[in-house]
């Protein structure tokens, strides 16, 4: 990261991560990134790939931009059709030597061969004929490897049911194809129930305009911070799923010892690919505003977010089938457009995070050790984590000595116009049925704003009543002049 910056970088882009610190100033990215932010460089990083599991978020220091993975509206049509007449759709990227023609025997082992890990298979049951192999265990594309050395002609892979339907496109060693959870089980009762269970494969074209789009990727990680739960994360999601990339030719698209296949591009997932989306799209704001921070540059990304489709329903998650919450795509999808004009930004400077660090009780040597530099902090002032000037909110509620949770939290944030002089007003929505048990109240509820960087504060007050732990309850909370929308996701939580 030091050396990015000594070459002059204007955006630093990190498909990397770590999970298992308890602390920033263990945390070498968290490290390296402050540094980078403190000279005025955007720094994005890949939000992780532990979902759909809650609290499994890396990079979660809030001067890093984390970015979490949605997919495209583009898909890859493949289809199995089985002996008994009926068809499942699945996904495929295969481009090689087609399948002999007909219906082929299919089988589906146990004891560990479902899962394909190596030498699992024996020949004389697989040879010729197309295997069913469950996700998990080993890489999928592994599998293939595994299917192909038994002698194999082909893989279904199916899904498996933690990831509901999600289809990921990997490029394998054979012919394959990605099924959901569904329709892998009703293959697998298919096999169960014929003396010659058989099959057949057929690849079908490139399909665009696919709906519902952009959801939440099954294996995106998911909130809350588990750092700092009072900073929302991940901030954003942008595309990461079966994403069309530039491809070394020093290794095959399978990262297989045995794969001698050489090509320009692959298909690729995960949150390593929807983090350069974002950094691309930092690096055009930062042209169109060369004078912006990192954190102008990260509210513009954020606050013009979208959450709903354009029918008005909400972004689904994959993972459930359900609309998707703050903790599963933080503000939302990036909408590039959007961020060119946001209106207005929440701003932050190096004095910001370091008076952070200090409201998380840091310690002078603990902040030596993050940002290496000395600052003791003003114990007569009142440092609070709700006063970082984030773009978003993250109410973290813990039992007090009655047990109850309940109490009053009063965050302060800043805004600074980039736009026009204009007049904003304030809007509330919670999207929870669970409304009685918080109250948020915003002063003043209206912003007039008469020349460019003017800066107006303003107040959230939370009231909340007693929850059990485990309640989570979501708002927005919108600033509009007619023309603007600055949204920004709450995330209140009972721990």
């Amino acid at each position: 990261m030091d050396k990015a910056v000594e070459d002059g970088v204007d955006i630093l882009s990190l498909s990397i991560g770590r999970k298992g610190y308890k602390d920033y100033y263990t945390d070498s990215i968290a490290i390296g990134a402050f540094s980078v932010v403190a000279k005025g460089i955007f720094v994005s990083c890949a939000a992780g790939n532990q979902g759909p599991f809650k609290v499994s978020s890396s990079n979660n220091a809030p001067w890093i931009t984390t970015v979490g993975a949605g997919t495209l509206d583009r898909d890859f049509p493949a289809y199995v059709s089985l002996g008994n007449r009926r068809k499942y759709r699945g996904i495929s990227v295969y481009g090689g030597t087609s399948l002999p023609s007909g219906l082929l025997p299919l089988v589906y082992g146990s004891n560990g061969s479902n899962l394909c890990i190596p030498d699992s298979l024996v020949p004389a049951k697989v040879a010729g004929k197309i295997v069913v192999c469950d996700q998990g265990e080993n890489p999928e594309v592994e599998k293939s490897a595994v299917v192909k050395k038994a002698g194999g002609v082909g893989m279904i892979l199916a899904d498996a049911e933690i990831n509901g339907e999600e289809l990921i496109a990997d490029v394998h060693l054979l012919a394959t194809i990605m099924v959901g959870h569904k329709a892998g089980k009703a293959i697998k009762r298919y096999i169960a129930s014929q003396a010659d269970p058989k099959a057949h494969f057929a690849f079908g074209k490139t399909q665009l305009g696919v709906e519902p789009s952009p959801v939440v990727a099954a294996f995106s990680s998911r909130g809350p911070n588990p750092v700092s739960p009072s900073v929302l994360k991940p901030d954003l999601i942008a595309p990461g799923v079966n994403i069309l990339a530039g491809w070394t030719g020093a290794v095959g698209p399978t990262r297989l010892d045995d794969d001698t296949m050489r090509v320009s591009f692959n298909i690729l997932s995960g949150t390593s690919m929807s983090c350069p989306h974002v950094s691309g799209l930092a690096a055009i704001l930062k042209a169109a505003n060369p004078k912006w921070s990192p954190a102008a540059i990260k509210s513009a990304l954020m606050t013009t977010s979208y959450t709903t489709y354009k029918n008005g329903k909400a972004v689904e998650d994959i993972a459930t089938g359900n609309a998707a919450t703050p903790y599963d795509y933080g503000a939302g999808h990036v909408d590039p457009v959007a961020a060119i004009d946001p209106g207005l930004v929440y701003d932050l400077a190096v004095e910001d995070y370091l008076s952070f660090l200090c409201a998380l009780h840091y310690t002078t040597t603990d902040i030596k050790k993050l940002t290496h530099r000395e600052f003791p902090c003003d114990s007569s002032k009142n440092h609070s984590v709700g006063d970082l000037n984030y773009p978003s909110f993250a109410v973290a509620l813990y039992a007090n000595s009655d047990n109850s949770g309940a109490g009053t939290q009063k965050y302060t944030r800043t805004l600074t116009n980039v736009g026009p002089p204009a007049r904003y007003n304030v809007s509330v929505s919670i999207d929870s049925t669970l409304t009685t048990s918080v109250k948020i109240l915003v002063e003043p509820k209206s912003l007039s704003f008469s020349q460019a960087y003017e800066k107006k504060t303003y107040t959230v007050t939370f009231v909340t009543s007693a929850m059990p732990s485990g309640t989570d309850i979501f708002a927005r909370l919108v600033w509009s002049d007619g023309k603007h929308l600055v949204s920004s996701p709450i995330a209140i939580s009972w721990f």
